[in-house]
């Protein structure tokens, strides 16, 4: 015998589905072309959907209340971190989209318990996700800062401007340094100082190596000297610290791999528990208690992760 209010609660629940699925499909997931149509055919009249309006004027919307306010989780600086390359906007409604999926899914796999755990967690996720991609993407540049400075000095010597030895090793390096570096130049072309490009690059990817780059080309502009010399002592003394942060790597990995461990171990043994025992289930999701222990594992969970990022994260 079906009841009213679970047939609503279903009804309500498969609209938010197919809701969730047009978003992904319809509006985070569009085709967006690198050139606009009017620069691309210039004597075709564009013409643009009612959802291509609708869109374009919410991800404008957003994007104008997320510069007034200044500061925050998601701005501009912190998708350049990412090497994400669209506006905070739409990354804002992929977020908003994904987190409508996860709620659905969770309520069609385990009701409204598990539909409320991954709406809160699933931004959580993203954040994390967000972190991850600016770690590595500043440990691939700090990486590439050696041989940087290997081709800065080298095309000194060869009789260059520091302008066209920076755009010369732009092109000859890998992303994230050549992406960086031919920002440094279009920058300095359209009138911007040498010197607060560089530090805005040291600044944006929290590269202690490349802020040092900065400042000897700063101290070397006011003063003069040997750029090339100078660029070839920084290089050695940055290729040392590059080998004494992989020796502290290697030695924290069982650190890291505990500290893994230890924050998966809960997690994994709950969801196998509650998987081939439904009682588990029952008493975590439709008790007080329940919900009490759950609130207080997360609160646990979180502060002893926070703590082991600590003690695995050197600081030299």
């Amino acid at each position: 015998m079906t009841v009213p209010g679970d047939s609503g609660i279903f009804v309500l629940a498969l609209v938010l589905l197919y809701l969730a699925i047009f978003l992904i499909f319809g509006v985070a997931l569009r085709p967006n072309s690198s050139l606009p149509m009017s620069r691309r055919r210039p004597d075709v009249p564009t013409q643009t959907s009612h959802l291509t309006r609708l869109t374009d004027q919410a991800v404008g919307a957003l994007n104008k209340g997320l510069k007034s306010r200044g500061t925050g989780l998601l701005t501009q600086d912190r998708l350049d971190e990412c090497g994400l390359k669209k506006e905070p906007g739409d990354y804002l409604i992929m977020a908003g989209v994904t987190t409508l999926t996860a709620a659905v899914v969770g309520f069609f796999l385990g009701g409204v318990f598990a539909s409320a755990l991954l709406t809160l967690l699933t931004p959580l996720g993203l954040h994390l996700l967000l972190n991850a991609l600016a770690g590595r993407r500043r440990r691939q540049f700090d990486q590439q800062v050696p041989d940087t400075l290997q081709m800065f000095s080298g095309g000194l010597r060869a009789g260059h401007s520091l302008l066209r030895a920076v755009d010369a090793a732009g092109q000859e390096s890998q992303p994230p340094m050549s992406e960086e570096l031919g920002r440094i130049v279009n920058e300095t072309r359209i009138g911007r100082d040498l010197g607060e490009s560089l530090a805005d690059v040291a600044r944006r990817t929290r590269s202690e190596d490349f802020l040092s780059i900065s400042q000897a080309i700063e101290i070397h502009r006011e003063v003069g000297g040997d750029l090339a010399e100078v660029l070839d002592h920084l290089g050695a003394t940055v290729r040392d610290r590059n080998q004494v942060r992989g020796q502290i790597r290697a030695l924290s990995a069982e650190g890291r791999i505990s500290a893994i461990v230890l924050m998966a171990l809960p997690v994994v043994m709950f969801v196998g528990l509650t998987t081939f025992n439904d009682l588990y289930s029952r008493v975590f999701t439709a008790t007080l208690p329940g919900y009490l222990m759950i609130a207080a594992a997360v609160v646990l969970l979180t502060a002893g992760g926070f703590w082991l990022s600590r003690i695995i994260k050197p600081k030299f």
